[in-house]
């Protein structure tokens, strides 16, 4: 081929760093694609105008170009440094076939994964992808359970092979041209300049500055998200959220919760919690339902049917009709109910270094000689709960302390509520024995995709979907309750039924009240009449409101108080994700976020909209306060037990 034919058909691809321009079109094309798909889906809930539009796909592309910068990082080093002499032969472009087969197949695939993490979470990847990497095992087996992953991979597979033949000649045309080292070096530096760039120019924030979540998270890009939200899984409050002088922040809580430190030094939350009245040295089982939203139950609201035990357990007990949940995941709820502290931004205290020893749930009951365990369904090292709990004050009984004989069904994530509750009742009986009394927090596993369980126990086929799911759970829960009556301990034990979380926390604002409504239902009755409690409860009162049941007087540390004691003006709640940090109270939101960004907001409880409002100072510095305290405490070590 002669020079001037060269000349001619040169388009770009013909340089050494032709197969760069093909990766960053393939990488932004199907991140566009992507954006759009995902879009379609939340047609019904985004805020349709012209400007949310442009910030979609304006702002997304920036990112876009941002995640392709780094993905192509690799090939640019391999394009630089292979010598010229071995570049035009077959062995070079059978590496760089094999390369974009490998790029076209991981593009797709993640296209795929962000569509069905959309479904699930209605947001792009996140903390919650990041932890989910971590615990292979369980994931890996969860999306094989509940999707037919074998077709799909086939079927991709196909997809990025024809693709990849079908570019062969354009990835090829970069052999046309030689290039000697010197030149590609200058070159190179130039094509390094845009991961550079982006690393120091492109902001996370960005796309955060719609009032609708899902303007906001479609501005985004999946890939992007995951790399940032990997390298900062720890959020500094001090660094990123506002701030008061903490001396403030312990005279707000004081007042907020109603007492006066026996040495003013002190910079804690530690009081002296005294009960008018002889304790009730009553046992206590603490069942935290995985996924569990108020709207599925009967006792509010719901007609579908679904929880037919429970409700009839909120009939004759106490039913809590105004409870929120601290987050949106496991850990969160596992934090709120042992640690009784607001969330913290980042990872959960659970899965943090340096938990050990704090003031716990488990150790209040061990302090009074009470046998305290966390009983689970699932493998205890699944973020980090047997260490977490081991560590805290409680004994920890998994799946392991089941024989395989003793399963009746287990999927990736545990086994089957029902064995679950034997295996309880087992360990509770064994403390009965040795006339001990007991408190054990007990966390369910079934109500989770695949949402499959054994069949014949209740009205719908298993994997058939979380309304199934959640009638097997709320199947288990009364059997274990029927099966309890019978035992000796039964009419001296208080039954505490809680969700960790909702099914789900999407909505089109950043923090929809109505996806943190959780249900709760207190039964004893030797102990509490039924009724209803309808006062405004965090999910860090419940811990402090069953010592106040049982009429323990005992050294606190809890942010948490007895609801059953609490004053009107005490009313107060706190939601989260793993960065936005809101606190309700009087009908109103108040949302830290990074950035050092404050709002208050007017929340539909029903709907979980919200509009903006003037801020109040007062209510403002209490937000600040739990949440800056609460941080500072656990960073300097001031919420040991």
């Amino acid at each position: 081929m002669n020079n001037n034919n060269v000349k001619k058909k040169n388009n770009g691809f013909q340089y050494r760093f032709g197969p760069l321009l093909i990766a960053l079109l393939l990488l932004c094309g199907v991140s566009l694609l992507t954006r759009i798909v995902l879009l379609i889906n939340a047609a019904s809930t985004f805020e349709w105008s012209f400007f949310n539009l442009l910030k979609v796909f304006f702002i997304g592309s920036v990112y876009d170009l941002a995640a392709a910068s780094y993905a192509i990082i690799p090939l640019l080093i391999y394009l630089w440094l292979f010598p010229s002499k071995w570049y035009g032969k077959k062995f070079n472009k059978g590496l760089l076939l094999i390369y974009f087969f490998v790029v076209i197949f991981t593009l797709i695939f993640n296209a795929v994964s962000e569509y069905i993490f959309w479904e699930e979470f209605s947001v792009r990847y996140n903390f919650i992808a990041v932890d989910y990497l971590v615990y292979t095992t369980e994931v890996i087996g969860n999306i094989r359970q509940s999707y037919p992953i074998n077709t799909l991979l086939t079927i991709l597979l196909g997809i990025s092979a024809i693709a990849t033949y079908a570019l062969r000649k354009t990835i090829w045309q970069s052999a046309v041209i030689p290039m000697r080292f010197a030149k590609r070096s200058k070159q190179m530096l130039l094509w390094i300049l845009m991961p550079l760039s982006t690393y120091f120019l492109v902001n996370h924030q960005w796309k955060n500055h719609s009032h609708n979540q899902y303007v906001n998270e479609l501005s985004g890009n999946g890939m992007y998200d995951f790399g940032f939200a990997f390298w900062h899984n720890q959020l500094d409050y001090n660094t990123f959220y506002k701030t008061i002088p903490i001396s403030k922040a312990l005279s707000i809580i004081r007042k907020n919760l109603s007492f006066t430190p026996d040495n003013p030094k002190d910079q804690n939350t530690s009081r002296w919690i005294k009960a008018g009245s002889a304790e009730r040295r009553m046992n206590v089982v603490l069942i935290s339902v995985e996924s569990l939203s108020a709207n599925f139950l009967g006792s509010y609201g719901d007609t579908r049917g679904l929880t037919p035990n429970m409700d009839s357990l909120a009939n004759q007990g106490l039913c809590f009709t105004n409870l929120y949940a601290s987050g949106t995941r496991t850990v969160r709820g596992l934090e709120a109910l042992s640690l009784c502290i607001p969330p913290t931004p980042g990872q959960s205290i659970v899965k943090r270094q340096n938990n050990k020893n704090l003031f716990t749930l488990g150790n209040v009951f061990q302090s009074k000689g009470y046998h305290s365990r966390f009983i689970y369904g699932g493998y205890g090292y699944f973020d980090n709960m047997n260490e977490f709990f081991s560590q805290n004050g409680y004994d920890v009984t998994d799946r392991n302390a089941l024989s395989a004989k003793e399963i009746h069904y287990e999927n990736t994530w545990g086994v089957a509520d029902e064995d679950l509750f034997i295996l309880s009742l087992r360990e509770l009986d064994k403390d009965y024995r040795n006339k001990k009394p007991f408190f054990a927090h007990i966390m369910t596993v079934s109500n989770h995709r695949p949402y499959t369980y054994p069949e014949g126990r209740i009205d719908i086929p298993s994997h058939t979907g979380r309304e199934g799911a959640v009638k097997y759970t709320d199947y288990a829960i009364g059997k274990f309750i029927r099966e309890a009556k019978l035992k000796p301990w039964f009419n001296n034990t208080l039954f505490v039924i809680v969700a960790d979380h909702c099914a789900s926390s999407a909505g089109k604002v950043e923090l929809p009240v109505d996806k943190y409504h959780i249900p709760m239902i207190m039964y004893a009755p030797t102990l509490i009449k039924p009724g209803k409690f309808e006062k405004l409860t965090a999910q860090i009162d419940v811990g402090p409101s069953i010592l106040g049941l049982l009429n323990f007087s005992y050294q606190s540390k809890f942010f948490g108080q007895d609801v059953f004691k609490m004053k009107d003006e005490q009313q107060r709640a706190f939601i989260s994700t793993y960065q936005s940090l809101g606190y309700l109270k009087n009908n109103k939101l108040v949302i830290l976020d990074p950035n050092k960004k404050l709002g208050t907001y007017l929340p539909n409880f029903v709907t979980g909209a919200a509009q903006p409002i003037p801020a109040e100072t007062w209510l403002t510095n209490e937000a600040i306060a739990n949440y800056q305290l609460a941080s500072y405490l656990y960073t300097n070590k001031g919420y040991q037990f």
